[in-house]
């Protein structure tokens, strides 16, 4: 069969398996009277709400702040002190730092105990003193009754702490010392949340304490710096026998470009030609022109080079020209009479450049397919925001195990969004096929036709727990996209998203990422204008970058975010953001090619239904229906001025009809759509294969084979069009003398006809003609038909 031939078919169980799922979790904040903890109320006063947290699912939390402590007395066989804190709650201890030598340490440390994981009814604070060998010291403790915890609520004043006099082991007595704490009870719109020690990552200690926690990232600012290379003067080579062969290199990091070489061999070339480079603010980089001159193929000699700061470069917001300006080469000699003078540095010649850094260009980081963001660089010439996007990341359902650990499959999963330059990380959750996030973010929307990405992560960097090294990479488990234009605004979406990846043994289902979004509308008459608005800033349409440029840009931009984000605390890593922002989208994929041509198919069938329903209608399969078109068709033939009246108003009418039918749900991955279900296994292998490839010989040979195939079928689709296509031509280009004699006759009388024949008489007759009963038509193709195919065309001119 061939790999063009056949409709995906899918079981019925597997299709509703990867649907997207209404999902209806209980969202807001709601402040129970009579609160929680084993029927004892966290709360007095009644219910009280709150919309900051309205997307979520509410989760209490208590937390306790230890702040520092005083006057802790020394140990009798060391004469000094090593103190440190041990908050325990039930089954639950969280620790502080240790100071070496310090009777008034201070730690400034929260730790946050999920209730729904705690069964005690009382809090213990222990001060201890750390020991080097044996059992630490115990100092004293401060007990807390959770019945008597105060409750706090953003945006109500962080709670102030109190000094606590120690007591003994059995609480009977007082002891020397006193420890500063405060001890609320919160949930996680609390703004000590992200940075506290949870008790459900209680087995994390060290870096990966920070490789768990919620954090928000922000894009570095990117910008295209613009190379125009003129020209050089005076340059000068070791052999004055020849003439120079001169191109100019330019380098910004890891990005290398050059030039032509000049095609005129003289000492003062001309190229005036521009590159383009990524880079970021900071601007830590430098620009470094070469020019170098070509003596073989094989051997470059550099005749000068120059080093410029970017900072020094003016930056334009429009198409106006910079000044341009002469930079003087710097040449170091390296020959044997010049020993000494290797390091002296000689002006030999100098460059003419422009150079300016583009602040009118939206610098692509991500396809274009699934963009976020469209604005320019420069902040100057961002609009208004048009909408409010929040976005409520709940949790996740029915998770695969990612790795092993202690002999048992088990997962660490984490969620990372993408919108803009803003991206969030949630935290991590330990051990657990269902994680509960239930964290908030929101974005500001400057163009609603932009898409928001959302990837699920399993966590490799836990430190202590055995989560790997920094070559071990963060699995991914899912990713899910929603396009803000599908919403409608100011209403609440919770859904469960299937989390589908495509490995090399076949499409699997992860899991389940559940999710409560809602898109506000700021401004109406904003949100209209915007869609007869450019896709992208004008520069990209005054001056714009050919195909190649902007895949390159694309690629090394992308790098320079994973590289900045990378260098974050915790780092947002770079399979993380290769993955949210589609890196190898462009790699070649037989899959993809499959679902691209049914994507083509399934439009053009729509045109092919309705040139069947014509000629339905033209054979008279329903009477009915012919007659209903004839009497149409003189209608707008008698009144020629309510054609384009009736055609907007039938489209009018189709839409209103599809509202019915409108999608309920947003969008979302379509195994379907993108043949990952029926795909081939080798063609899958394929997919995922290196580049360039590792396969055996064979293997390559055969999947050469498999795509001459589909590329001959194409050449012929090809070809044919180009056939049709010399045809036309032909008509009046006097190849075949008689066919376009007669063509240019047949124009004539035409010409006259219609000169002295009224348009309605001709409209009338033609009509009618088309549409007259099969009794009067005959089998054979048609007169105009044959004529055409009998043209030449340009195909027999091929080789």
């Amino acid at each position: 069969m061939h790999p063009l031939s056949a409709q995906p078919q899918l079981p019925s169980d597997q299709d509703d398996d990867y649907n997207l799922k209404d999902a209806s979790p209980q969202l807001g904040e709601r402040w129970p009277n009579g609160g929680a903890f084993g029927g004892r109320g966290w709360l007095n006063g009644g219910e009280r709400f709150s919309t900051t947290y309205d997307l979520v699912e509410q989760m209490f939390y208590l937390y306790v702040r230890v702040v520092k402590a005083k006057d802790l007395p020394p140990s009798s066989l060391t004469g000094s002190c090593d103190p440190y804190v041990e908050v325990k709650l039930g089954n639950y201890k969280g620790r502080t730092k240790h100071f070496e030598r310090k009777t008034s340490p201070e730690w400034n440390q929260l730790f946050a105990f999920s209730k729904d994981r705690v069964q005690s009814s009382l809090l213990e604070v222990y001060v201890k003193d750390k020991e080097m060998a044996g059992r630490d010291d115990y100092l004293g403790r401060v007990v807390f009754d959770l019945n008597e915890v105060p409750t706090r609520v953003p945006p109500d004043s962080p709670l102030a702490p109190q000094w606590y006099r120690l007591e003994d082991r059995r609480g009977e007595g007082k002891v020397r010392g006193e420890l500063m704490v405060a001890v609320w009870m919160g949930t996680q719109a609390d703004e000590a949340f992200p940075n506290a020690w949870h008790s459900d990552a209680a087995t994390v200690h060290g870096e990966g304490v920070f490789n768990i926690r919620s954090k928000v990232y922000v894009s570095p600012k990117l910008w295209y710096l613009r190379v125009n290379v003129i020209e050089a003067q005076d340059v000068a080579v070791d052999d004055r026998n020849r003439l120079p062969e001169v191109y100019v290199k330019a380098q910004i990091g890891n990005q290398v470009l050059r030039t032509k070489i000049c095609p005129n061999r003289t000492p003062n070339p001309l190229w005036n030609e521009d590159l383009v480079f990524v880079t970021a603010e900071p601007f830590e980089e430098q620009l470094s022109i070469t020019v170098e001159d070509q003596v073989h193929p094989s051997k470059e000699d550099v005749l000068g080079k120059i080093s410029l700061p970017l900072s020094t470069f003016e930056k334009r917001l429009d198409h106006r020209p910079v000044r341009s300006q002469w930079f003087n080469l710097e040449k170091y000699g390296f020959g044997a009479m010049e020993g000494d003078r290797r390091k002296e540095v000689k002006f030999s010649s100098r460059i003419h450049l422009r150079v300016c850094l583009e602040g009118g260009y939206h610098v692509l980081d991500e396809s274009t397919m699934y963009i976020s963001d469209q604005r320019p660089t420069a902040k100057q010439l961002w609009k208004q925001p048009v909408g409010i996007l929040e976005v409520g990341i709940l949790g996740a359902k029915g998770l695969l195990p990612m790795k092993m650990k202690d002999g048992r499959g088990g997962t660490d999963a984490y969620c990372v969004a993408k919108y803009g330059q803003k991206w969030v990380r949630t935290r991590t959750i330990l051990e657990t096929f269902n994680p509960k996030w239930n964290e908030q973010y929101t974005w500001e929307v400057y163009d609603p036709c932009t898409v928001i990405t959302l990837g699920v992560f399993d966590n490799s960097h836990l430190g202590g727990n055995g989560g790997g090294s920094n070559a071990t990479r963060d699995a991914r488990i899912g990713k899910v996209r929603i396009r803000l234009s599908t919403l409608e605004a100011h209403r609440i979406y919770t859904h469960s998203y299937p989390l589908l990846v495509l490995h090399p043994h076949g499409l699997k289902k992860m899991g389940e990422l559940q999710l409560a979004f809602r898109f506000t509308s700021l401004s109406l008459a904003n949100m209209i204008n915007i869609y007869g608005q450019p896709l992208l800033p004008k520069m990209h349409y005054l001056h714009p970058f050919t195909v190649n440029q902007l895949d390159n840009l694309r690629y090394q931009a992308m790098n320079m975010v994973a590289r900045r984000l990378g260098r974050a605390e915790p780092p947002l890593r770079k399979e993380v953001v290769e993955y949210m922002l589609d890196v190898d989208s462009h790699m070649w994929s037989m899959r993809r090619s499959k679902a691209n041509f049914f994507r083509i198919m399934s439009l053009v069938s729509g045109m092919i239904s309705v040139s069947r329903w014509f000629g339905n209608v033209c054979n008279w399969k329903n009477p009915i229906t012919s007659v209903l078109v004839h009497v149409l068709f003189l209608i707008l033939i008698w009144y020629p001025e309510l054609i384009l009246p009736t055609l907007c108003f039938y489209m009018f009418l189709v839409g209103l009809w599809n509202y019915r039918f409108r999608p309920r749900h947003p969008p979302h991955m379509d195994t379907r759509l993108s043949w990952a279900e029926a795909v081939n296994p080798d063609e899958l292998e394929e997919e995922f294969d290196t580049f360039p490839t590792c396969k055996p010989h064979d293997v390559v040979r055969m999947r050469y084979d498999r795509l001459r195939s589909v590329a001959g079928r194409i050449q012929t689709v090809v070809g044919d069009i180009a056939t049709q296509g010399e045809r036309f031509e032909s008509l009046l280009g006097w190849r075949d003398p008689r066919a376009t004699s007669l063509f240019i006759l047949f124009c004539l009388c035409t010409a006259v006809v219609l000169y002295a024949t009224p348009f309605r008489v001709v409209a009338l007759v033609g009509g009618l003609y088309c549409l007259r009963h099969p009794k009067f038509r005959s089998k054979l193709p048609s007169v105009p038909s044959n004529f055409f195919k009998r043209l030449p065309a340009r195909c027999d001119s091929l080789l």
